[in-house]
């Protein structure tokens, strides 16, 4: 690993990464929250400070004029440094509104890798603040490093790795020629979204701000709110618009910029990965709209909406609710519980092990059980028309395997420490996963992680950071070759 292009290109990041604390000091300025602009004028200059310093300290880095040809280790280091240290930049301002530091950088960190999990226990913020929180989630949701590559000439070719470090999946789905094309056209889908999701929430009587924050929580699979009683206060339309704004934040946005592209809504049902999230949403929402409607006696228009709602929010890991499910009896929690796991599309903005995953995992179990009656038999495992290589077949066994692995240690460790099973257990599945809320009274979808021990928190930061980026970048961190620093 070359140190200096690593140090030059995290410096560039980071130096653009300190003009999103502007965005904030508008907000203070429109609100007249002048009390509020000091602590982003603080995290934006630590950011240049931090680029200023390792361009002055760091040999070779003033000599390099471009990152042309950085090599795929590298990016993968670019690309985990950029998240951990936007987390902690991001977590600065939380600081002068009386959060200790570990709240801080868990809240941050909640933010910018669109998790949702809060530890807030009142409301009484700035909405400068408020609106800081939803921002980092909508910047995270698509990802910091698509965005420079959407628009900054110096990674327009280098991109390619960095893109991919950042946005791990099974396949590598460029549909543009060039990189920063295809980095540019999710970006306006994205935007594009969110516009759209403002519009239709404050039409329908949500005020302006809560309408970009909730739009951008949405679109992003983030789940954080500006209320705190999340969205149970809002009309059963603004649920329904949020419903489908979750559900498609779920879906891929490489899919999604085809069908707009094409106006042609039909291909989401030629892809196999939609169909099958597509089908999952149905099956478990009616199957917990029939549980609630039956074991809880929601009437029959409550049971429908909330458990659509509760489904989407799951399985696109945004983490929002329209009820708490808190009190829902054992099988409606069993149900959320299952959409936990399902995840959400590769190429989203949500998280979990992801459909595509799942999908491989069963094709290589029907495969593996064909060749015990055929052993002589040629197996090809396809997605679609194409056939999926071996490598990748490896890559998403490796996967599941550190992503249960990594599920049972930090579950294990979280339930000892805070003497509470399902604490350890949902709480990790929620913050590997970005969902957000665990089940439970105590970090359930009113509940706060604010009651739970410093360690665990910090814990469960990591998780954050592990699930947003898709372990690959995290476990290649612990490669000893990696380090072998080149001049």
């Amino acid at each position: 690993m070359r140190l200096a292009y690593l140090a030059y290109t995290f410096s560039l990041a980071m130096m653009y990464f300190s003009i999103v604390f502007v965005v904030p000091i508008i907000i203070a300025l429109i609100y007249h929250e002048t009390n509020a602009i000091l602590p982003f004028v603080i995290a934006g200059c630590s950011a240049i400070i931090l680029s200023v310093l390792l361009k002055k300290l760091v040999k070779g880095v003033s000599e390099i004029k471009s990152v042309n040809d950085i090599k795929k280790s590298e990016g993968l280091c670019v690309v985990t440094f950029c998240w951990i240290f936007a987390g902690l930049f991001s977590s600065i301002p939380y600081l002068f509104f009386g959060f200790t530091p570990v709240n801080a950088l868990f809240e941050a960190t909640s933010g910018i890798t669109a998790t949702g999990a809060t530890i807030l226990t009142h409301f009484d913020y700035p909405h400068t603040l408020f609106f800081w929180r939803s921002f980092t989630q909508w910047l995270g949701g698509m990802g910091i490093i698509v965005l420079f590559i959407a628009i900054l000439p110096q990674f327009a070719i280098a991109g390619r790795q960095l893109f991919f470090a950042e946005a791990p999946g099974p396949t590598e789905d460029k549909f543009t020629p060039r990189i920063k094309n295809t980095a540019s056209s999710l970006w306006k889908i994205y935007f594009g979204m969110t516009i759209v999701a403002v519009i239709l929430m404050t039409v329908s009587g949500m005020n302006i701000f809560d309408s970009i924050c909730h739009a951008f929580s949405a679109v992003s699979g983030g789940g954080f709110s500006p209320n705190a009683d999340s969205l149970m206060s809002y009309s059963n339309s603004i649920i329904w618009i949020m419903c489908f704004f979750m559900f498609f934040a779920g879906a891929s946005y490489n899919l999604q910029y085809k069908v707009w592209s094409k106006f042609n809504p039909a291909l989401l049902f030629k892809n196999e990965e939609f169909k099958i999230y597509f089908g999952l949403f149905i099956i478990l929402s009616l199957l917990l709209a029939g549980s609630l409607f039956i074991h809880s006696h929601y009437s029959f228009s409550g049971s429908t909406i909330h458990s659509f709602f509760q489904i989407a929010s799951v399985m696109s890991t945004s983490g929002f609710c329209s009820v708490d499910f808190a009190g829902w009896d054992y099988m409606s929690k069993a149900i959320l519980f299952i959409a936990m796991l399902a995840g959400s599309c590769a190429s989203s903005a949500g998280g979990g092990i992801k459909i595509m995953r799942w999908m491989l995992i069963f094709k290589i179990m029907k495969t593996e059980m064909a060749k015990i009656l055929h052993p002589k038999a040629v197996f090809n495992i396809k997605i679609g028309k194409y056939s999926v290589p071996k490598e990748i077949l490896y890559q998403t066994l490796m996967f599941v395997f550190f992503y249960i692995a990594i599920v049972i240690l930090s579950g294990l460790l979280i339930s000892v420490m805070e003497e509470n099973t399902l604490v350890g257990i949902t709480g990790t599945i929620s913050t590997v996963g970005n969902i957000g809320p665990g089940l439970g009274k105590i970090i359930g979808p009113l509940g706060s992680y604010d009651g739970l021990k410093d360690i665990s928190k910090l814990i469960l930061s990591l998780d954050m950071y592990i699930g947003r980026l898709e372990l690959i970048p995290f476990l290649v961190l612990f490669q000893k070759d990696l380090w072998r620093i080149k001049g």
